[in-house]
């Protein structure tokens, strides 16, 4: 099937949501308004759907392979990566001294979307050379920027983010990889990584991979870990490839979904040791990858939206074609497209009203990480950081388990032919499934929000962000609209919802950790609806505007109807949610372990 770029709505959340002309009044980012951000995106678009797309089915059938410690990737990958590195598409939200375009994140992420959209195998390529890149930007020397920088940024080189081990799951005081000191600054690093995307492959000529070890002597736990560069091939100082340092792949995995991507397992040091270069400080490493860490968790969330995207329009597709049964108001004599039947439209409104949803709470996001690093006031920076960081979980955790409801519901469209691997429907449900667990599970995603963004404060900086619902509710309340008046009363009493869960979470973390973190899954699921919910309200508003000022009658009224299906089908679930978070704790830890 073919896919085609939601332009209208990323561009509609752009300017509603994200408020992109005021993201191009910050310094540096002055001409990427509205207008530049179209133009973006048109071209960007054109490349997904004409190169990438294309090859998502063929990359599910025909997988990247290995053989004698070389991985080949798919037919028609390594072409599409030479014209995405050439069309600047790497570097698009990268500094313009290193090789980049100085795109706000804004626009980068919507052009993350499309091309996971398109081929989400192929994306996570450049994924990973964006975190790469930003862990650099951030924490690595003058001499590390000159030397890999500008080949990341131009996706001459792609990078890699390596911190599993086979002992060392999630849990990274578990590391065992060493590093050792050289006499020349340089480590040696020895160990075995597993799960690295991109790993090995034949679309770039040199891979830099960012790896996590402990020096010899480092503190037991994570305030022992270190962060280092180890290069697939040396790099001279005139910029030049030398010989292949000693890390190798010894096999890929094989996988449920994203199939042509290869997940490789690494060897470092088999034959010497493998040279690696300190990033920062010692004992910092964890610290400059939650860097990288960061950037993937909003890239995968983005990645959810992007397949749910996909599998809406192929969901849309079938239901328009497959006829069968006769309409039960009677309204057609014959069998008719599945499209007519409520369930049906209730299934596709669900799959548009999440996509919409999430795809409104990342571009929000997106605009104020921009602000947060690039704005010249610096509480507003500070504001916009804090909102940004207690998003990033929402975005990752809220937008992924969204995708396989979003997927299962498109197979479930095609019936019985969704179960048939031809039909394309089951790949995007298979390549979801990752999204909830790689970067951080959403139990993972569950702490971070209970811990880090709502225990630590008491729930100030939480309560900070609902507080600005409220705004929106006031303006909802001066519309006459009997949809702005439903998304009041639903909105109204899900922010209600969510402030007693913030409240039960600050109160009891300490206290009754078990009770808080039974619920902790649920609390990311009621806040992102939540929030997400809040975006679909500021779409509402925006779109009634537009309908009175004559512009795009038909596209602002389904904005407006696919707000009020969120108010009414996904804000409505809000308070039963709640009192399962804050009144059903004890059923969840009370069974004796032997009953299970």
């Amino acid at each position: 099937m073919t896919y085609k770029a939601p332009l209208k709505d990323m561009l509609f959340a752009m300017k509603h949501i994200a408020n992109i002309d005021a993201v191009a009044q910050i310094p540096g980012f002055e001409e990427a308004g509205y207008d530049t951000a179209q133009a973006v995106l048109e071209e960007c678009a054109k490349f997904n759907e004409d190169v990438l797309s294309p090859l998502n089915w063929e990359g599910d059938k025909n997988p990247s392979s290995f053989k004698d410690g070389k991985v080949t990737t798919t037919a028609g990958f390594k072409e599409a990566f030479r014209q995405y590195a050439e069309g600047g598409w790497q570097g698009l939200q990268h500094p313009l001294e290193f090789g980049g375009q100085g795109l706000p994140k804004t626009i980068g992420a919507a052009c993350g979307e499309m091309m996971n959209s398109a081929n989400m195998s192929f994306a996570l390529c450049p994924l990973l050379s964006d975190g790469a890149i930003e862990a650099l930007l951030t924490a690595g020397s003058d001499e590390l920027k000159a030397t890999y920088l500008e080949n990341l940024v131009t996706g001459k080189w792609t990078g890699t983010m390596n911190l599993t081990e086979p002992q060392a799951g999630s849990d990274l005081a578990l590391v065992r990889t060493r590093a050792e000191p050289q006499p020349d600054g340089s480590y040696k690093v020895f160990g075995t990584k597993i799960y690295i995307t991109y790993g090995e492959h034949d679309m770039a000529e040199n891979i830099v991979h960012l790896v996590l070890a402990r020096v010899q002597g480092a503190p037991e736990g994570v305030k022992g870990i270190s962060l280092f560069v180890v290069p697939k091939f040396m790099v001279g100082k005139d910029g030049s490839l030398g010989a292949r340092n000693d890390v190798h792949c010894v096999s890929i995995e094989h996988k449920m979904g994203i199939k042509a991507s290869p997940t490789a397992v690494l060897q470092y040091g088999d034959h010497g040791g493998a040279v690696g270069y300190l990033v920062g400080q010692e004992n910092r490493g964890l610290e400059y990858m939650f860097i990288m860490m960061n950037a993937a968790r909003y890239a995968v969330g983005v990645q959810g939206i992007a397949i749910a995207e996909r599998a809406y329009q192929k969901a849309v597709q079938y239901a328009k074609d497959r006829v069968q049964s006769r309409p039960v108001d009677g309204s057609m004599a014959a069998s008719a497209p599945i499209i007519h039947h409520p369930d049906v439209k209730r299934m596709l409104m669900t799959m548009r009203a999440y996509t919409e949803g999430c795809r409104a709470l990342a571009a929000g996001a997106a605009a104020a990480y921009d602000a947060a690093h690039h704005h010249p006031d610096a509480d507003t920076r500070k504001q916009n950081a804090a909102f940004y960081e207690f998003m990033v979980p929402l975005v990752k955790g809220y937008s992924t388990e969204m995708s396989l409801e979003v997927t299962s519901l498109g197979v479930q469209v095609h019936g019985g032919m969704g179960f048939i691997e031809e039909t394309g429907a089951a790949q995007y449900y298979r390549d979801a499934k990752i999204l909830t667990i790689y970067e951080g599970t959403t139990a993972i995603q569950a702490n971070d929000l209970v811990g880090r963004k709502t225990a630590r404060d008491g729930g100030t900086s939480a309560k900070a962000i609902v507080v600005q619902i409220e705004t929106t509710e006031k303006e909802l309340a001066k519309s006459t609209s009997a949809h702005a008046q439903a998304m009041l009363k639903r909105l109204s009493s899900a922010r209600k919802a969510l402030i007693d869960v913030i409240d039960f979470v600050a109160g009891n973390t300490k206290a009754q950790p078990n009770a808080v973190f039974a619920g902790s899954v649920p609390y990311l699921m009621l806040a992102g609806n939540v929030f997400a919910g809040w975006q679909m309200a500021r779409s509402l508003l925006a779109a009634e505007a537009e309908l009175a000022a004559g512009n795009d009658a038909p596209f602002m009224q389904a904005k407006i109807t696919t707000a009020r299906f969120y108010a009414d089908h996904m804000l409505s679930k809000a308070t039963g949610m709640r009192d399962s978070i804050v009144e059903g704790a004890d059923c969840v830890t009370a069974l004796a372990l032997e009953a299970y």
